[in-house]
């Protein structure tokens, strides 16, 4: 199984320290370093152990780095590859962890034009409503799917490594550019988290007591962090927006049959939605 050298993960939360303690588990990298924005995260991610070391200087992290993870929210990652590629070494790949891709890489390859540092996207479809390195698993990533999104400026060498990173923690790795997976993840991902938050948000507190197991399951990923959350929406608005529109139509259709006491057409689309959730399996 190849060996990443020198992996820095800027970031070393939920995903990055995931990444982290995935590398040390399987045996893929000489070294971890973690890069932090100030002294009580780095205390924290030596706590948790997602890291070897960890430090805020993220030149000297990066300048001693072979392979460098960004896992910083989606707003942040540009700037991060930017001073990232400043300090590391001539052949020197960087990836991301970024929920959306089409703005992102654009800025990155434009930031990074002429740079002899290689970037290739990637966003791991294994995040959590819980966050901080405290959260992070070795496991994380077995058998979930990384999706990395190159473009025609994409060196091949640096995504045949981006690649084998992801399959050496264990995950499946698909490929697809940065606009299908904008448009794929604003129905699967993007637009689920804006209905789970709504369904919360119009639940009254004083009813919280009576919810049950569905009320839980269908709002679990609105306890993610409202911040992280705006940025990937701003990130990619129009795809989350027609996302929201095709489900909007689907409940004003359900909508209607109740309201017209349509036993057939209630049972039809309840069962439509029972159907493609068992598709999926546990």
């Amino acid at each position: 199984m190849a060996n990443h050298g020198v992996v820095a993960i800027i970031g070393p939360g939920l995903i990055g320290g995931s990444i982290g303690l995935g590398l040390r588990a399987n045996g893929i990298a000489e070294r971890t370093i973690g890069v932090t924005r100030s002294d009580a995260s780095t205390k924290r991610a030596l706590t948790a152990g997602v890291v070897d070391v960890a430090t805020t200087d993220l030149g000297a992290a990066c300048a001693e780095a072979d392979l460098i993870v960004v896992c910083t929210p989606v707003s942040g990652v540009p700037a991060a590859c930017q001073q990232a590629a400043a300090a590391a070494r001539p052949g020197t790949v960087i990836t991301d962890g970024g929920s959306t891709k089409k703005r992102l890489v654009e800025a990155v390859e434009q930031a990074l034009d002429g740079s002899p540092v290689r970037f290739v996207g990637s966003h791991p479809l294994a995040g959590d409503h819980k966050s901080g390195p405290e959260s992070a698993r070795a496991d994380l990533l077995a058998g979930r799917v990384v999706v990395v999104t190159p473009t025609r400026h994409t060196d091949a060498d640096a995504l045949e490594v981006v690649k084998r990173l992801w399959a050496g923690l264990g995950a499946r790795v698909e490929s697809m550019s940065p606009a299908e997976h904008d448009a794929a993840l604003a129905k699967t991902s993007h637009a689920p988290h804006v209905i789970a938050a709504a369904l919360a948000a119009a639940t009254p507190e004083e009813l919280l007591g009576l919810t049950g197991g569905g009320w839980r399951d269908t709002t679990r990923v609105a306890a993610g962090g409202a911040g992280l959350w705006r940025d990937i929406l701003l990130d990619n608005p129009q795809a989350t927006l027609q996302a929201l529109e095709a489900f909007t139509e689907q409940l004003g259709r359900l909508q209607q049959a109740i309201a017209d006491n349509d036993r057939d057409a209630t049972y039809r689309h309840l069962e439509e939605g029972k159907l493609r959730r068992d598709a999926l399996g546990s």
